[in-house]
């Protein structure tokens, strides 16, 4: 069974101009829609010297409007994931109503952004003028912790899902693209607007273990008291109260939760930020984190493995659907760490699949990230080992957005 409002699929050939005009205008009828909206495309590093081609290739003959996407070793498309001579994936999506804005930027602009008013006026776009945005970037020439900072005060409560690029690790080459254009530096972004929003699943392969506490000491990236009490004696208590099997599962894989929305009355998966555990000392009793907690935050460990990864998946995927119950899903795009697929679960198709069984049929596109970008509370984090899923979805046009 198909989507009716997105699919993708996955060319294994080399560069054969003929034969991918072909494909894409295939692709384009087997979309039973009127138009298309936006086409994502991921390319592999042997498309790097033909890769402005491609694209022209592809929005030409598959009749795309807006073309976004970037590099990776590692590709999705439907239900499969490709880790090895890849290729490169298409997807195509109509999305109704939707109002959608692109532009390229580059690692000048974090430098020299002053504020919010900065990044409006390089987008064009105030927070009230888009629902949520899809982000892939250059993870060797951009400093995306930087941006996404700035990002979040320019437009708060605004989802951004998306991924850094994957290319030659060796000669710190990615690429980014937007429409015929092939970037080798900084990020694309895509605003989605009008009568289509942007829903994410952040899975960060983590199941919770023992109880919430409080941080009651904090300086920098350390945790000195927990409850009042030495953090690496709570973090000690907290493995030992576990069952011989999860201790066994535990060990090498603990990382610690950050609640980031206080206000909640309970935390449920999702409402923490994961983090490594850097290291311990039981002589001061503080640990170490990957973080800037801060006191009075809510802390619980977490254990990342592939059973827990898979049941993270499958909870926040179950509660996305309750959560969207009535509401129109246009299609996805997954960024999964190229620490997952089958490195982590040892098998393939393990994410895609997930997601197809439990939200699907869906037109899915995606790759394999050397970061994921999603929200986590009202915020947009760059996180690791992650399953970051934007659901392109129905939505309520507000009267102040762009056009009325």
């Amino acid at each position: 069974m198909q989507s009716e409002f997105a699919l993708s699929a996955h060319w294994t050939g080399g560069f054969d101009e003929p034969a991918l005009q072909r494909w894409a205008e295939d692709l384009r009828r087997q979309l039973r829609a009127p138009q298309v909206s936006l086409g994502l495309v991921f390319l592999t590093p042997r498309f790097f010297p033909v890769a402005q081609q491609v694209l022209e290739l592809l929005r030409v003959h598959a009749q795309i409007p807006l073309l976004a996407g970037c590099s990776s070793h590692g590709l999705i498309a439907g239900r499969e994931e490709f880790e090895e001579n890849a290729g490169l994936v298409l997807g195509l999506y109509h999305l109704p109503g939707a109002k959608l804005h692109a532009l390229h930027f580059r690692q000048e602009q974090v430098e020299a952004a002053n504020g919010p008013g900065d990044w409006h006026l390089a987008t064009g776009l105030t927070a009230n003028q888009t629902n949520g945005w899809l982000v892939f970037a250059d993870p060797f020439h951009l400093d995306c912790e930087a941006w996404l900072r700035d990002w979040n005060e320019a437009y708060p409560e605004r989802p951004t899902l998306g991924g850094l690029a994957g290319g030659d690790s060796r000669e710190h080459a990615a690429q980014v693209y937007l429409n015929g254009e092939v970037f080798d530096e900084g990020g694309v972004a895509v605003a989605v607007g009008g009568a289509v929003g942007v829903s994410g699943v952040i899975s960060q392969g983590c199941t919770p273990i023992g109880e919430t506490w409080t941080i009651t000491k904090a300086e920098r990236n350390l945790i000195h008291q927990i409850g009042n009490r030495p953090a690496y004696q709570v973090m000690v208590e907290t493995y030992n109260n576990l069952s011989p099997a999860d201790q066994q599962k535990t060990r090498g894989n603990l990382f610690v939760g950050l609640v980031i929305n206080e206000y909640l009355e309970d935390f449920h998966r999702g409402d923490f930020l994961v983090r490594n555990l850097i290291g311990a000392d039981p002589a001061s009793g503080c640990v170490a984190v990957g973080a800037l907690p801060r006191q009075g935050q809510t802390v619980q460990f977490q254990r990342r493995d592939a059973d827990a990864a898979s049941e993270d998946l499958t909870a926040l995927l179950d509660q996305a659907r309750r959560d969207l119950a009535g509401t129109p899903i246009y299609g996805a795009c997954l960024c999964s760490c190229n620490g997952r697929g089958h490195r982590l679960f040892g098998r393939p198709h393990h994410d895609a699949n997930l997601v197809q069984q439990r939200l699907g049929p869906l037109g899915l596109t995606g790759f394999f990230c050397n970061g994921e970008i999603g929200p986590v509370g009202e915020r947009n984090f760059l996180h690791g080992y992650t399953a970051s899923l934007a659901l392109f979805v129905g939505h309520q046009e507000r009267p102040d957005a762009p056009g009325n």
